[in-house]
C-alpha cells in the first residue's frame, strides 16, 4: 500500500496542513524536552526540522525521552531521525551533531526563525536565550521547572516578551527534587510543541 501524507494527517485540524508543511523549526537539544517536542511536531505534519545535539543515547535517558533500547549508544540526532522516519517520513530532517556555544549558535540556527530551546544545563539555556533573544528575527520557546511529581496543572505557558515563551511551574528544580520523571517532562514538551503550532498558525498569546 502506498503511504500518502494526507492519510497520516487526515485527523488534524482542517486547513492547517499547508502552513505547517512550509515551516522550519530548529530544536536545540534532543533530551527529555526536545525528543518529545520533535515527535509531537512530526505527528502534526511540520515541514522541516533541524535537530541539534552532540550526545549519545544512554539507558538512563529512557525514563523520559523518546528513544528505545535499540538506540542506546547511537547519536541522538541519528536515533531521532530514524524515529521521525517511522512516524512521518514526509518531514524534512536536517541534523547537526555539535555542541552549541556562543561562537556557533548563530550559524547553527541560521535563518530559521522559530527555535525550541530544550537544553538540560542551566548555563547552556541562559547562553542560548541571551544570544537568540537579542536577535529580533528569532522566536524562542523554552521550558524550565518540571522536576519531581507536582501537579500537572502547575505547568503553564507564559509569554515573557513578544519573541519569548517560557513553559514550566516556575519553581521546581532538578537538584532540589533529585530526579525527573517522564510525566512532567512530557507535559512541558507538549506545551512547547503546542505553542510552536500556535505561533505558526498565528494564534499568539498564553
Amino acid at each position: 500500500m502506498e503511504l500518502k501524507e494526507e492519510d497520516l494527517l487526515k485527523r488534524n485540524v482542517k486547513g492547517i496542513s499547508k502552513k505547517l508543511k512550509k515551516t522550519r523549526v530548529c530544536i536545540l537539544g534532543l533530551g527529555g524536552l526536545g525528543s518529545n517536542v520533535v515527535v509531537l511536531l512530526a505527528r502534526s505534519g511540520i515541514g522541516s526540522l533541524k535537530l541539534v545535539d552532540f550526545d549519545i543515547v544512554e539507558a538512563s535517558n529512557l525514563n523520559r525521552q523518546q528513544y528505545r533500547i535499540s538506540h542506546i549508544g547511537l547519536k541522538k540526532t541519528e536515533a531521532m531521525k530514524s524515529i521521525i522516519r517511522e512516524i512521518n517520513p514526509f518531514v524534512e530532517v536536517d541534523i547537526s551533531d555539535i555542541k552549541v556555544d556562543r561562537e556557533n549558535i548563530y550559524s547553527i540556527v541560521g535563518d530559521i526563525e522559530l527555535v525550541v530551546e530544550a537544553f538540560d544545563r542551566a548555563e547552556t539555556k541562559a547562553m542560548t536565550l541571551e544570544a537568540l533573544l537579542t536577535n529580533t528575527n528569532k522566536i524562542v520557546v523554552s521550558a524550565s521547572g518540571m522536576a519531581g511529581l507536582g501537579s500537572a496543572n502547575e505547568i503553564v505557558t507564559r509569554k515573557i516578551k513578544d519573541n519569548f515563551y517560557l513553559i514550566g511551574d516556575n519553581y521546581s528544580d532538578y537538584e532540589e527534587y533529585s530526579g525527573i520523571m517522564s510525566t512532567r517532562v512530557m507535559i512541558c514538551a507538549a506545551h512547547q510543541a503546542n505553542m510552536v503550532l500556535r505561533l505558526i498558525l498565528e494564534e499568539k498569546g498564553e
